[in-house]
């Protein structure tokens, strides 16, 4: 009961695997080889890279795709981009987040109800459900007929800032970081080099996210995201948007009868 398959495992993937474990869900992830997500304490995908990750007390475990399986307890990652896997593990329910901002490439058909996040899916020709994912009064938003609201592509403002926040590659290559997830950083600070080519900060605030220095860079790709509220931020928390994302995912399981296991039980002391 409860069995959930997500395709794609960065950031508001992550909320989503995070808040319906919590509800008592069972969830396996699947994910690229190589993944490209900057918010690296609050997402499962780091999993491809360390083995292991532990998201707000929640672990997730990267194995072997034909060794996928739905666990009791903890988030299962494989890396599955093409969800080969889809068919043996049956789920109940796919959740397609893997965010591309356009029309998804299908992935295979196995009967079970589809919910996709933000742009490019529209229901009853992508997804059963979408959910909406831009950052307004509609964010979290279930959608039952139509679609997301279009891709920008201009970051949210936080604190004021849009654009000016996100660190970018100067050029392709792979990333070395100068400084950590979590460090309070200055306005031309250097957080990182690319092939040698500095990427300096743009704002004062502190370094919300870092690309993996694994993964493969082109110039002017996203590698970090700076936030200007500076010490009032932990890095280490999922964010509003993803928890409202996965709010919008959690009514439409629901709504589609779709419920969970029976939750796991936390200490409370």
């Amino acid at each position: 009961m409860g069995r959930i398959w997500i395709q794609g495992a960065g950031e508001l993937a992550s909320g989503v695997a995070w808040r319906l474990r919590r509800c008592g869900y069972r969830v396996v992830m699947a994910e690229v080889c190589a993944p490209l997500a900057v918010r690296r304490r609050v997402v499962f995908c780091e999993a491809v890279y360390e083995g292991r990750i532990e998201v707000e007390g929640m672990v997730g475990h990267c194995v072997a795709a034909e060794e996928a399986a739905f666990h009791s307890s903890e988030i299962i990652v494989c890396v599955d981009p093409e969800a080969g896997q889809l068919r043996r593990l049956a789920p109940e329910a796919v959740i397609d987040a893997r965010m591309t901002k356009r029309r998804p490439q299908a992935l295979p058909t196995i009967g079970a109800p589809v919910i996709g996040l933000g742009p490019g899916f529209c229901c009853g020709r992508d997804a059963t459900l979408v959910v909406e994912t831009h950052r307004g009064a509609r964010l979290g938003a279930l959608i039952e007929q139509g679609e997301a609201a279009p891709n920008t592509g201009v970051p949210g403002r936080i604190g004021g800032v849009a654009s000016r926040r996100l660190l970018r590659a100067p050029t392709a290559g792979h990333l070395e970081a100068k400084r950590r997830i979590g460090d309070l950083v200055q306005e031309g600070d250097v957080v990182a080099t690319v092939a040698g080519e500095a990427v300096r900060c743009g704002i004062d605030g502190i370094l919300r996210g870092l690309i993996h220095p694994r993964a493969e860079l082109f110039a002017g790709m996203k590698v970090g995201d700076i936030d200007p509220r500076g010490s009032a931020v932990d890095p280490g928390l999922i964010s509003d948007k993803a928890l409202a994302v996965a709010g919008g995912v959690l009514e439409g399981l629901l709504r589609l009868g779709i419920g969970p296991g029976a939750p796991e039980r936390r200490s409370t002391s």
